[in-house]
């Protein structure tokens, strides 16, 4: 029997694939639609992950829902635009916040498991793209290598990358290279 798991590229929302809003050296998501906006990379590195064979997900925490502070519109919202314009095979959420008691509030690996459950991938072949240390810590934790894109945001945690880069695009070109 010929195993069919397809490898993916696990793609943080915030700060990978649109702005994130920094205040103080911290990296937050868009307030509405209006404020978001893709980075300059986003689109034509997505078509490249694609064109390569890999299945692309965004695995994003929102945790500002729970809290009261972000209406979950805004973020369907956000997600249906970078949905539409990246052409992304799929965006997982976390509504939760830290300290919920949720496999899937990265730096847990719930989102990335149930969409390799889901869409029949192969995690030992994948990819989590992520801008912060809980984006690393999500694809540690679900055995997928793992690539930061370096903002030089003021925080830091226990996980380390695979590689740091500065740009989507850089992220691509190591994985399509790795993978040749």
């Amino acid at each position: 029997m010929v195993d069919s798991a397809r490898p993916a590229v696990f793609l943080d929302r915030d700060g990978v694939l649109n702005e994130s809003v920094v205040r103080n050296g911290r990296p937050y998501p868009p307030a509405c639609l209006a404020d978001a906006r893709l980075l300059p990379d986003a689109v034509e590195s997505v078509r490249r992950l694609k064109v390569a064979g890999f299945v692309t997900v965004v695995v994003t925490n929102q945790p500002d829902v729970a809290k009261g502070i972000q209406d979950r519109k805004v973020v369907d919202d956000i997600n249906a635009m970078i949905l539409h314009e990246t052409k992304v095979d799929a965006v997982k959420v976390c509504w939760c916040q830290e300290g919920d008691d949720c496999p899937c509030y990265k730096p847990k690996p719930g989102m990335l498991l149930e969409a390799s459950r889901e869409m029949n991938l192969d995690i030992s072949r994948s990819y989590m793209v992520g801008d912060r240390w809980r984006d690393i810590g999500a694809g540690i934790n679900a055995g997928c290598k793992t690539i930061l894109i370096e903002w030089g945001y003021d925080e830091s945690g226990p996980y380390r990358p695979d590689i740091s880069v500065n740009s989507l695009a850089e992220a691509v070109d190591f994985i399509l290279a790795a993978s040749a």
